[in-house]
């Protein structure tokens, strides 16, 4: 088995941030296996476990996968055109940047260049059941288009922490999009994937080891970027409220 870096669990928390500089080394079947196996060990609701997880390593989806991302990116951003042709709404860009921070701009904008080459993206989904209220329970299941609320989320999303976080453990920069999982997209996801009408996608994870100082000094990026570090945050005490709403206080 592949060595696993002895991790207390808040100190994994704080410092698995979203890492979009990747490198295209291959990761091996058994860290796969390993990380979604910590995935599942989140809770489900009622523990149905409609879950299901897409390993893509398959160059040709990677690149479908990319293009819907990219699409969806660029429009966003006023962004027209790809590499040497690409042409965009400067003044615009200039504001995101003050908004979101330059660092972090650019590392959304790397990922989006540099989609495909994830040696492995994770897109996790949701199976709807067959049967609604009415049915017949005992016979054949039809197989209808997905219908579930978007709170189904809550059934999957603290699993792909949970596998954010073992991936941290085997050293595996991830970062969670949903870019290019909007209505729009959701047909030509599916048809790249294979997945039946039932089903909806959630996310895509990209995993991959993070690049070096040097490699990063290539691309423009902060060397701070070749390692796990503690994401800036807003303060806890912030963002957290008691009893009512506005009713806040200072941590001690």
């Amino acid at each position: 088995m592949a060595e696993r870096e002895p991790l207390d669990v808040i100190d994994a928390i704080f410092s698995t941030p979203a890492m979009r500089y990747l490198k295209t080394d291959p990761i091996p079947d058994e860290i796969i296996w390993a990380i979604l196996d910590a995935a599942i060990r989140a809770p489900s609701g009622t523990n149905t476990q409609r879950w299901g997880w897409m390993v893509v390593r398959d160059q040709e989806t990677k690149d479908g996968i990319a293009e819907i991302y990219r699409d969806t990116w660029a429009r966003a951003n006023r962004i027209v055109g790809h590499g040497a042709e690409r042409t965009r709404d400067e003044e615009f860009t200039a504001n995101k940047k003050v908004e979101f921070g330059a660092a972090n701009y650019n590392s959304v904008e790397h990922l989006a260049d540099h989609f495909e080459y994830a040696p492995v993206l994770i897109v996790p989904f949701m199976i709807q059941s067959g049967l609604r209220p009415g049915d017949d329970p005992d016979a054949e299941p039809v197989v209808r288009p997905f219908q579930g609320s978007p709170l189904m989320g809550g059934s999957i999303y603290q699993a792909v922490q949970n596998m954010q976080l073992a991936a941290r453990a085997y050293g595996i920069g991830t970062t969670y999009t949903s870019v290019a999982n909007t209505e729009e997209h959701e047909p030509r996801m599916k048809e790249l994937l294979g997945l039946p009408v039932n089903t909806r996608t959630m996310c895509i994870i990209p995993l991959g080891y993070p690049l070096d100082v040097d490699e990063l000094a290539e691309v423009g990026a902060s060397p701070a970027r070749a390692r796990f570090f503690r994401p800036n945050r807003i303060p806890v005490d912030q963002v957290t409220h008691w009893d009512k709403f506005g009713e806040q206080k200072d941590r001690d």
